[in-house]
């Protein structure tokens, strides 16, 4: 639904960039020799020649279009090249044209705040820069304008053949403009800047619209391509929504763009000025109707959001007519190869950009045989998302069984799935100072450890548990409609930082002569190492005060210098938890000290079972006081804090 946002009193510079014809850019730059040739981007299905997704403009010229099949488009241009969508897991793979658009989008978001609406579009606020340009370098005083600008379209601007570059320069070195005409002229400059450095860095074309809300950017970006600009000044405006069918405009090519046409008689967005606010507010309700009013005016005030990665990563296949899924086991196959893309994508996001994803949610289409009730649509279902290829599979597939179950009711009728879709979504940053366990792996592994151990052992930290509910009982299924909590609290569980917040250490035992050796199973087997010990990390670490330590989230460690003396290999001799909940060990002279409050039992289950059963003691420890247990555990690996 539309949302009536009023515009922001102080003019804005917005540009909506759009790269021409973007996928078969990709592959002309890919393979050179089908630059100037009639091209086209088909899709991995091959029936009929496969659907074609995207269509080059040497290919427009002889009336190849989108809506067409690869055949078809033989028929009307026989030399045309037709390009296969890379394929990965059974469908098609857009990782080569995503990380091409990231490459433009890189470039353009230099200049001010840019927010990526798909993989070959951006919207860019430009206020700040042409502000600056303006009280800088005016354009009325520059003496050579780039003849890239002087190509613009402005709209209202009568031009007519060689006159016309003259009339924009002349537009735009107006003295006697309004601030935001003036506005608008230095946006037009810094867009041309921007595309022209994209084509040179990435050999892409790009196409442009300039005004004064995201709204009339994008339309105007579409009216002159490839590779022009488009300037909306404000005096135009009536006049460019008075001839826009409104099926053209976003927002109204569905239901309530027909609406407006057969109940209210609007075909073009201008039709609207004939109407009260009042009375489009009676039909469509308080915000739509605001909504529309507003828009027949050019008044939209929506934001750049300043956003250069997606707001979620979603992975779909379709299987139209006879290709429909129609067991549990075709449905799991195809699930799981959505759920082996999402994960993958996910970690990397995770990997490259330290963000998060909280929400697992499954799409589909389905049918009933001999179907009694049309109108009912398969649910959208939801579940907190925990990271793994496995577990996202797992969920996944209770996802569809939950949605299958609510879809067909009581009715024991065949069906068919025609539409899967598997997306990540609540997408939120990695908390600061969150890290792997691995940063404290380098050089302690020990030989009996290997690496592919080490590896194995973080996969396993990695996952993102919810809470004990979720472990336990699998994946809890909500209607999308639902309100999920936020989980950013449980975000870093994965870390073994935010599992053990340790108070200061302090020495409070007296000396104890003999060690015992360390054999049993535990976490040290990650830490130890012949050729450096853990005073060399408590080196690293900045001296601070008792106060900030036991203020701070994660453990705080202090310098000492009889830590020299210390051998790496040593024991624990006294072993005990004291009444306030404190595990304390002492190893030669020094107590130890952890409190159990600052540790989550709820990520447990994702640390290895030996180390498990070790820290469970903490949690249930032996009804008498101060026993001794052979082994060690990950406490001593903390350094003492001296008495004064």
């Amino acid at each position: 639904m539309p949302i009536a946002r009023p515009e922001p009193q102080n003019a804005r510079v917005i540009a909506h960039v759009d790269m021409d014809c973007f996928y078969v850019q990709v592959e002309q730059r890919k393979n050179p020799d089908l630059r100037g040739l009639p091209t086209a981007v088909v899709q991995y299905n091959s029936w009929k020649g496969g659907g074609l997704i995207a269509v080059g403009y040497e290919a427009r010229k002889f009336g190849v279009k989108r809506s067409m099949r690869g055949d078809e488009a033989k028929r009307i241009c026989p030399n045309i090249q037709l390009i296969q969508v890379p394929v990965a897991r059974g469908k098609a793979d857009l990782n080569l044209y995503r990380n091409a658009g990231s490459e433009v989008v890189s470039i353009l978001a230099t200049k001010g705040r840019c927010e990526r609406a798909s993989i070959d579009e951006v919207y860019l606020d430009l206020t700040d820069a042409a502000e600056m340009m303006l009280s800088e370098t005016p354009p009325e005083v520059l003496e050579e304008i780039d003849e890239e600008v002087l190509k613009s379209h402005v709209l209202g601007l009568h031009v007519e053949g060689n006159e016309r570059e003259e009339n924009v320069r002349e537009w735009l070195r107006r003295s006697d403009a309004d601030h935001q005409d003036k506005l608008l002229a230095c946006g037009a400059i810094i867009v041309a800047q921007l595309r022209m450095k994209a084509l040179y860095e990435t050999k892409f074309t790009c196409s442009a619209g300039i005004a004064h809300n995201k709204m009339l950017a994008k339309l105007a970006s579409a009216m002159h391509k490839p590779a022009q600009q488009t300037v909306v000044p404000s005096s135009s405006v009536k006049d460019l929504l008075a001839s826009l069918p409104v099926k053209k405009m976003k927002q109204l090519g569905g239901k309530l763009g027909s609406s407006l046409q057969t109940d209210l008689g609007v075909n073009n967005v201008g039709d609207l000025l004939q109407f009260s606010q009042e009375k489009l507010q009676e039909h469509y309700g308080v915000n739509t109707g605001t909504w529309l009013w507003n828009i027949s005016r050019g008044i939209s005030g929506d934001a750049v959001v300043d956003r250069l990665l997606p707001k979620s990563h979603g992975c779909g296949k379709t299987f139209p007519g006879p290709q429909a899924l129609k067991t549990i086991a075709s449905v799991e196959n195809w699930v799981n190869q959505l759920c082996d893309e999402l994960s993958e994508r996910i970690q990397s996001d995770l990997d490259q950009n330290r963000r998060i994803a909280h929400t697992l949610t499954l799409h589909a289409r389905a049918f009933k045989e001999n179907d009694m009730e049309p109108q009912r649509k398969f649910p959208s279902k939801s579940c907190p998302l925990r990271y793994g290829t496995t577990k996202i599979q797992e969920d996944a597939v209770k996802l569809f069984d939950s949605g299958l179950r609510d879809f067909l009711g009581s009715q024991h009728v065949g069906w068919g799935i025609t539409s899967l879709s598997i997306a990540a979504s609540k997408i939120s940053d990695l908390p600061q100072g969150t890290c792997s366990i691995l940063k404290f792996l380098q050089g302690k592994i020990p030989s009996s450890t290997s690496l592919s151990d080490a590896g194995e052992f973080h996969k396993e930290s990695l996952p993102l548990s919810s809470t004990d509910d979720v472990q336990s009982k699998g994946c809890t299924v909500m209607d999308e409609e639902v309100k999920h909590k936020e989980l950013a609290s449980e975000a870093a569980s994965n870390d073994i930082d935010t599992i053990f917040q340790a108070k200061p250490l302090k020495r409070i035992g007296s000396s104890v002569g003999k060690t015992k050796d360390v054999r049993k199973s535990s976490i040290l087997k990650f830490f130890q190492s012949s050729n450096s010990s853990f005073h060399t990390m408590n080196k690293a670490c900045e001296r601070s005060s008792l106060d900030q330590a036991s203020s701070s989230s994660f453990p705080e460690c202090e310098e000492h210098s009889d830590l020299e003396q210390i051998d790496e290999q040593v024991g624990f001799s006294e072993d005990r938890i004291d009444s306030d909940g404190h595990h304390n060990q002492t190893r030669n002279g020094y107590t130890w000290g952890i409190n159990m409050e600052n540790i989550d039992p709820s990520v447990l289950d994702e640390l290895p079972m030996e180390i498990q059963r070790e820290i469970r003691e903490w949690f249930h420890p032996p009804k008498r006081a101060n026993t001794s247990r052979k082994g060690s555990s990950i406490v001593h690996y903390f350094s003492p804090v001296k008495k004064g």
